[in-house]
């Protein structure tokens, strides 16, 4: 699957799903992943639930609803690969923007990049019964 152009011209509404060390699942609504080098997807993520239980589990799940009716999208299945906190390369890749001093009372931003593991589609396990 080509997920930059994917992404890059279908609209809809993403959930992250991670788990920390413990076990306990926590959901977010998150954007579009941002499309690096092959199948390796990127988030800009604050220090909250979502990327402290990286820290402890780096395997996530992604669900992206497109937008319209019915129900169409991808599940993906993402293992962390490595993250940056590089603030030019933060401040490029940020879509939402906030005034500097709204950006900074928000806390600070991390890149975190991911393999993509699985790809299924959003309902169903992807094998044809036909």
């Amino acid at each position: 699957m080509n997920f930059k152009d994917y992404f890059t011209t279908t609209q809809g509404t993403g959930v992250l799903a991670t788990a920390a060390a413990s076990g306990e699942v926590a959901t977010a609504i998150y954007s579009r992943p941002h499309c690096t080098e092959g199948d390796s997807l990127t988030f800009v993520m604050r220090e909250r639930r979502t990327y402290a239980n990286l820290q402890a589990n780096g395997h996530a799940s992604y669900l992206f609803i497109e937008q319209g009716s019915g129900y169409q999208g991808i599940r993906l299945s993402l293992e962390k690969i490595d993250e940056s906190d590089d603030a030019q390369l933060i401040e490029a890749m940020t879509r939402r923007h906030l005034s500097p001093g709204e950006d900074r009372a928000k806390g600070p931003k991390h890149l975190v990049r991911f393999r993509v593991t699985k790809v299924l589609p959003l309902i169903g396990d992807g094998q044809d019964r036909g």
